[in-house]
C-alpha cells in the first residue's frame, strides 16, 4: 500500500510518516518546501511539492496512491488563515482524493468539536467531518484532545526560563496523548476494516488540568512558575 501523508513536517505528521515507514509502507509526503522536509527523505519517504491552497498541485501527488492520511492544519506562524487551510484546503484535498479513487482516508479532528460552534477551528473541523462523511470516501476520523509534545513549549520551557505561563481561568482538564501513540492508531486503522466510515475518540488514559501540569513541572524542575491568567 502506498500512502500520501499531508502535513508530514508537523508535530503529528512526522510521527505518522515515521510509523508508516517503519511498518513497511511506501510513503509519499506532500510538502511545501523540499528543503525543510529533507529529514523525511532521509527516513525513506518520497517527497512531492504541493500545497492544499493550490488544488492543482494535488492531482499529481495522488497518482498511484492507495491511502491518504491528513495531518495538516494551519500553524500560528503561518501567513495563511485557518479557514484557508483547514476548510478550503481540506475540501480541495477530499475532492482530489475522490477524483483519484483513493481507497482509504484518515482524518484528524478535535474531540467534542460539535460543542463549540463559536470557536472557528472547532466549527471548521466539525464541518470537515460532515463533508468527508458525505464524500463517499472510505474514511476514518480520529478525534484528538491534545498532544503531550505541546506541553513542552506551553509549560516546560517558560518555567525553566522563568517566563510567564499563561492559563485560562475556565480551562477543562485535557487527556493528552503522545503523537507517537496517535500515529500508531492512524496507521493501524488502514488495516482494520471495522474502522471504515467510523469516528473514534483518541485520548490519553487520564485528563490533566493546567494546575496539575504546572505543579508537576515545578516539582521536576525545582522552579516556581510565574502563572498569568489570560482571562
Amino acid at each position: 500500500m502506498k500512502i500520501l501523508i499531508v502535513g508530514a513536517t508537523g508535530t503529528l505528521g512526522r510521527q505518522v510518516a515515521r510509523r508508516a515507514i517503519d511498518e513497511g509502507y511506501q510513503v509519499r509526503c506532500l510538502v511545501r518546501s523540499i528543503k525543510k522536509a529533507s529529514f523525511l527523505k532521509e527516513w525513506g519517504a518520497e517527497l512531492v511539492r504541493g500545497d492544499l491552497c493550490y488544488p492543482q498541485t494535488l492531482t499529481a501527488a495522488m497518482s498511484g496512491v492507495n491511502a491518504v492520511i491528513d495531518a495538516a492544519t494551519a500553524r500560528p506562524t503561518d501567513s495563511l488563515s485557518v479557514k484557508q487551510v483547514d476548510w478550503f484546503g481540506k475540501v480541495a484535498l477530499i475532492q482530489a482524493a475522490v477524483a483519484a479513487g483513493i481507497e482509504r482516508y484518515i482524518f484528524f479532528s478535535i474531540l467534542n468539536a460539535d460543542k463549540y460552534p463559536d470557536v472557528p477551528l472547532m466549527e471548521i473541523k466539525r464541518c470537515t467531518e460532515v463533508f468527508l462523511a458525505e464524500s463517499g470516501l472510505n474514511y476514518t476520523t480520529l478525534r484528538l484532545a491534545g498532544f503531550m509534545q505541546g506541553l513542552i513549549g506551553q509549560y516546560g520551557i517558560p518555567i525553566l526560563e522563568n517566563q510567564p505561563v499563561w492559563v485560562t481561568g475556565e480551562s477543562s482538564p485535557i487527556a493528552y496523548m503522545d503523537t507517537q501513540d496517535v500515529a500508531k492508531f492512524a496507521v493501524r486503522a488502514l488495516q482494520v476494516k471495522e474502522t471504515e466510515k467510523q469516528f473514534f475518540p483518541v485520548v490519553g488514559t487520564r485528563a490533566w488540568s493546567a494546575e496539575e501540569i504546572i505543579k508537576l513541572c515545578e516539582r521536576l524542575s525545582g522552579k516556581d512558575a510565574r502563572v498569568q491568567n489570560a482571562m
